[in-house]
């Protein structure tokens, strides 16, 4: 079972401004993620999923292909370049990135009901009340 990432889409208000922030940084078929830290458990996350978190849900999914070292000390996360909706899951913000398990991880896209689409406000009090 592969294991999963998350990290935070700082500055990013919705699911758009996240696909429009990737498509910028394809290069190739793959996106290039910088993080300050290697992974302890890097060789589980390759064919694992980079989560992405917007307004304190989890909106979308990447592929991870590898890592990379770069010249200035950092780690790349390599992606695949296809971003993947997954049915918005609850998820506090946090620094950097966390690992999730696979068993915790949302599946598949977004299930057409456009709950997606809810604002985050709106739909942070639908999930308080079991609703959504």
């Amino acid at each position: 079972m592969p294991l999963h990432l998350t990290k935070v889409a700082v500055g990013c208000a919705s699911v758009e401004a996240l696909q429009n922030r990737i498509a910028r940084r394809v290069s190739g078929e793959v996106v290039r993620v910088p993080t300050r830290m290697r992974p302890k458990r890097m060789s589980e996350l390759v064919g694992g999923s980079l989560h992405w978190i917007v307004k304190h849900r989890i909106v979308a999914r990447q592929e991870i292909l590898r890592f990379e070292d770069r010249s200035d000390g950092r780690i790349d996360i390599v992606c695949a370049a296809d971003v993947v909706t997954v049915a918005p899951t609850p998820k506090r913000a946090h620094q950097g990135w966390r690992y999730l398990e696979d068993e915790d991880a949302p599946r598949g896209e977004g299930d057409g009901s456009g709950i997606g689409e809810l604002p985050p406000r709106l739909y942070g009090k639908l999930a308080a009340l079991a609703l959504v």
